[in-house]
């Protein structure tokens, strides 16, 4: 059974963690910049996500993702329905499986840059696998080697972009919230 010191440590880390997804809900409600095409928006509400997964580790970064992920395919993304929810869950998750798996092992500067560089990459090497996969399925009379086509000049540099605008956001927030959670025990 919990002590009252270890129940209050994990309310404390739920309400921030709770907080962050909201963050994260009305950063994707109010900023969407389209980039390279049309139905490539960015957003910076996967920073909110990436700042929780360092400061609790990658289940808690998931938990956040999917429920980010869920309410923006329900309601801004709409149009895309399922297939944009599962696409973002594995682009964010992704992320924060990488970020999150490598920089729990050692929490220095370097490795914090090491994990999230890390995480851009994959990332973006995910979303690859799956605009191949679900574009096709998505736009009807669109074939995969269409989609491959479009590959260089927009979906790997829309990715690698959104990911690493996100990862520095996350840099930023994380080293002055970082702080503050280390010096709460948190």
């Amino acid at each position: 059974m919990l002590n009252q010191k270890e129940r209050l440590f994990d309310t404390k880390r739920l309400t921030i963690a709770a907080l962050l997804t909201a963050i994260g809900i009305v950063l994707m409600y109010i900023i969407r910049i389209p980039m390279f095409l049309p139905f490539l928006e960015y957003s910076p509400a996967d920073i909110p996500i990436f700042v929780g997964t360092l400061a609790f580790g990658p289940i808690v970064g998931l938990v956040m993702t999917v429920a980010v992920s869920v309410l923006q395919g329900l309601t801004v993304s709409a149009g895309s329905g399922w297939i944009g929810i599962v696409m973002n869950i594995a682009s964010t998750g992704s992320f924060v499986l990488v970020a999150g798996l490598i920089y729990r092992r050692k929490k220095t500067l370097m490795q914090l840059g090491i994990a999230l560089g890390c995480a851009v990459l994959v990332s973006a090497a995910v979303m690859m696998l799956m605009n191949l996969l679900f574009m096709p399925l998505f736009t009807p009379g669109l074939s995969v080697s269409a989609v491959w086509g479009m590959m260089l000049p927009s979906i790997l540099p829309f990715n690698l972009v959104r990911a690493g605008l996100n990862a520095v956001g996350a840099l930023l927030v994380f080293k002055a919230v970082g702080q503050y959670l280390e010096s709460k025990r948190l």
